[in-house]
Order: C-alpha cells, then structure tokens, then sequence
C-alpha cells in the first residue's frame, strides 16, 4: 500500500486510507486526554503579533482528538473557540448567494441523487440562454448578487461549451440595479484546458463536492458513470489550480459514510492543497443527505444528530481557521442558527434546487436535487441574520479586486479584511435595503449599518463608506467597493 504524502499529487497518497484509521483509532485513544485536550485548545486560540492576528490551526489529526472528544463541559470550550476564531477573522459577516441550477441531465449512476441516469420518472430540463435570464432576473429581484451554477454531468447536453456560456449570459444581465457580480461553479470534475476556460471566463471559486473520502463505498455510491473514477475526482482540486483557478471548495455530503472518516478525509485534502499550491481551500462546505425525490435518507446508516453535526463544524473552523464555510438551505432555520456562531461565513437564502424554479411562482418539487428545509424568503433571511446580529453581506469586492487565493488568505491572517469586507458588507447591505427589503427589514438594516460603522477601524475608510452609503441612498449610483 501507498504511504501517506500530503505532498503528493496520487489521490490514495494524500487521502490515505491507512492513515485515516490511524487517525480515528489515535482520536478514540485520547478523546479523554484533558492535558492534551487543553494543549490543543491553546495551539488553536487567535494571538495578537505585530501584523495582526495569527490562528496556528490543527492538523487533521489533532482536531480528530477534538472531535471525538464527548466531555460535555469541553466540547462548550471548542465551541466557544471556534466562535471566538470565526469573530477574530470574518467577523459578524455573513456572506449571501444562491444556487442556480441551470440542468438535471446527468449521466452517472450515484445512488444518492435524484439526478441519476436510472431514474426515469424526474423531469429532465435544461435552461436555454432565454430560461437563464429569466431566473436571473427573478434572482436580481430578490437582490442577489452571487451565484452558485449548478448542472449534472452530461457531456451531450450539459458540455462545457454550454457553461462557458450560460456564464457569460448571466454576467451580461443588468436589470433595473440588480447584476450577479459573482459566478461560483459547482459542475463535475474536468480537465487542466477546461478549468483554464471557467477561469477566463471570470468565475468565483470553483466548487466540488468529493461526496466521500471513503474509495471503497465511493465506487459502491457511483457505481456508472465518469464520476466512477474516484483518483480522478479527488485529483480535481489539482488539475483547477493547475489550470489558473486559485479559490476551490471543498465539501462531502455528510451521511454517506462515517462522519469521523469524512471529517478526517475533508482535513486531509485542505492540508494537501496547503502543502501543494500554498493556500488551502476558500471554502468548505457541510451538507448532509437529505430526502429527495427517489432517495431516502434512511437508507443510508451514517446519519448523525444535530448536536454532533454542530460540533464538527466548530473542529473544522478550529482546523482551518481561513477557510470560508458554507451551510445551505437543506438545513432547518434552527441549525442554520446556531452553526452560524459555529464558524459559517456564508449561507444560501430564498433556494430552490429545481431547474427553472426561481421563475415558478410556487415551488416545484418534480425536479428538485434536494428537499429545501428553510423555505424563508431572501428578506426574512436578512432581517434574520440582523436581528442576531450578523450583517448579511452582498459583497462580492476581492473576487473582482484580485484579492483571491494567497492574496485573499494574506489579508484574512493579518486581521486588515476588516478594513475592506467590513465596510463593503455595509455598503452592499444598504444596496440591498434601498432596492429589495421590505419595509421593516429596512429599518432594522439601517440601525445595523449605524452601529456597524463603530468596528471600522480606519477613520479614511470609515469617512468614505459613509459618504458611498449615503450616495447609495440618495441616488442610483451603486457597486462601492474596497
């Protein structure tokens, strides 16, 4: 068998089985490990230097021991850390988007998705280019501004030809003030020349989903199909920064295979991007399997409880204390709730997971990836998120300003984000309050944005926000940024 070489570029050397169970078996050994608990807790705690603020991180295995760790009293302590680093860099900011499905033609066999080829009773549809500026439109109108374009892995009817220019329709579409300033891309792995292409094309991060670490239950899950090859799946990540993409995401769909296994897996793959290209992933997202059309959830014996499920989020944000987090909308408004404070930094609002459903007055369910569990629309979203506390923030700045990759963590680990994200969210909560929000959650954003001003710690940047707010108000001059 392979060794483990988080160096490598070789799927089974970087995720290494063997060395997976190793890390289960050492998190099991010392979950009870108090002084080691607490060694780790203080590795992982924000200090102040001279260029900010600095967070060491946990390797995949030391945050295993967190993990697994059951000890009531501790595991409030990792919360409280995770809180802690996740105000440290990101701050009260909480980053919207939504997905756009733009096709359900797929030809793999994964037995996890309603979208595969054997089922024959889904509604198959593909959006034209004229069905895609409808629900961007419909999308503007909720006051979206970054996208997430989904599609099922077809290379007749979903080829990559057919993304590269769905994207450019949608970045053509200004529509009263609305514009989808960002693109993210979650479509199934391809080659070094195509990445190249979604690059020049201007997308956000790209984003795959490795489903599960585990090869053995991967090749059992994806039985048919191109997405059958697990190396050349897992190898994605590689092949994207290869060709030019400097912001990937990393995820797997929690219940499929033991969530210590994943957890550890998920770990790995953001040490190897680290080690390999010197940034590790922008994102990472936490979905869980959820019910939908011919797949049943309970089928599946990996399920966990939500207790569990928040505090694997919070070991994460420990782990990798820069990365983004992503939490949809598969899970309830009271989950959603409490793994904000967990870590998330990004969340989805007003989905639909149906091709075409944003132009659908009532929500279709005949070709829906997933069963939406918080069905709350964009507006009771934001007033949500401010009434705890957070900013929803529109901003979509260091994408378009070229502050991504290693640029983009440079200026997370420093502590300066707070001199751009900060005032940018502000300034793209007021385009939104302006344009889209109901009467009441205006005037709760306003209040917001009164207060919120006090964090901005540069008087320059602070004396120009503002001034842009105030032009936001009075006129239709809009996309301030820093």
């Amino acid at each position: 068998m392979a060794n483990y070489d988080p160096k490598s570029l070789k799927a089974e050397e970087f995720i290494h089985d063997g060395e997976i169970r190793d890390t289960i078996a050492y998190a099991m050994a010392h979950k009870d490990d108090k002084e080691l608990i607490d060694r780790l807790i203080e590795k992982a705690r924000p200090v102040k230097t001279e260029d900010g603020w600095n967070c060491a991180g946990l390797s995949h295995r030391e945050a295993a021991v967190l993990l697994a760790c059951d000890d009531p009293e501790t595991v409030e302590r990792i919360k409280s850390l995770a809180e802690e680093i996740k105000l440290r860099f990101y701050g009260n900011r909480i980053v919207m988007f939504a997905p756009l499905y733009l096709s359900n033609y797929c030809v793999n066999g994964c037995v996890y998705c309603p979208y595969h080829l054997k089922n024959k009773h889904i509604a198959r549809k593909k959006l034209t280019q004229e069905e895609i500026r409808a629900e961007v439109i419909a999308l503007q109108d909720m006051g979206h501004k970054r996208l997430a374009i989904e599609a099922g892995e077809d290379p007749k009817n979903n080829p990559i030809e057919y993304i590269l220019e769905s994207i450019r329709t949608i970045y053509s579409i200004n529509h009263k003030n609305g514009a989808i300033r960002r693109v993210n891309v979650n479509i199934a792995a391809t080659t070094v020349e195509n990445y190249r292409k979604l690059k020049e094309a201007g997308i956000g991060t790209y984003i795959l989903f490795q489903e599960t670490y585990h090869k053995e239950s991967y090749l059992k899950l994806h039985p048919t199909g191109p997405k059958h090859d697990y190396d050349y799946h897992t190898e994605a990540m590689d092949r994207a920064m290869e060709g030019g993409i400097d912001d990937v995401g990393l995820g797997v769909l929690f219940g499929l295979e033991n969530y210590m296994y994943e957890f550890v897996g998920l770990m790995m793959h953001a040490e190897h991007l680290e080690a390999v290209h010197g940034v590790g992933p922008h994102t990472i997202s936490v979905p869980r399997l959820k019910r939908a059309d011919d797949i049943d959830p309970d089928e599946f014996d990996n399920s966990f409880p939500d207790d569990m499920f928040e505090k694997l989020i919070a070991c994460i944000r420990i782990a990798v204390p820069y990365t983004g987090m992503i939490i949809s909308t598969r899970e309830s408004q009271e989950v959603r709730g409490r793994a904000l404070r967990l870590g998330i930094s990004q969340i989805s609002g007003a989905s639909r997971t149906s091709v075409g459903g944003y132009t659908e007055e009532e929500r279709p369910h005949d070709s829906e990836q997933f069963d939406v569990s918080d069905q709350r629309t964009l507006d009771e979203v934001v007033r949500w998120l401010m009434e705890m506390g957070h900013i929803p923030s529109f901003c979509t700045a260091c994408y378009r300003e070229g502050r991504t990759g290693d640029r983009f963590m440079s200026l997370c680990k420093t502590g300066q984000i707070v001199n751009c994200c900060h005032p940018n969210a502000l300034m793209t909560l007021s385009e939104y309050l302006e344009d889209y929000a109901s009467p009441e959650t205006k005037e709760i954003g306003y209040k917001m944005v009164e207060k919120e001003y006090e964090r901005i710690t540069n008087e320059k940047v602070k004396a120009i926000a503002r001034q842009n707010i105030e032009d936001i108000k009075a006129s239709n001059r809009r996309d301030f940024r820093f």
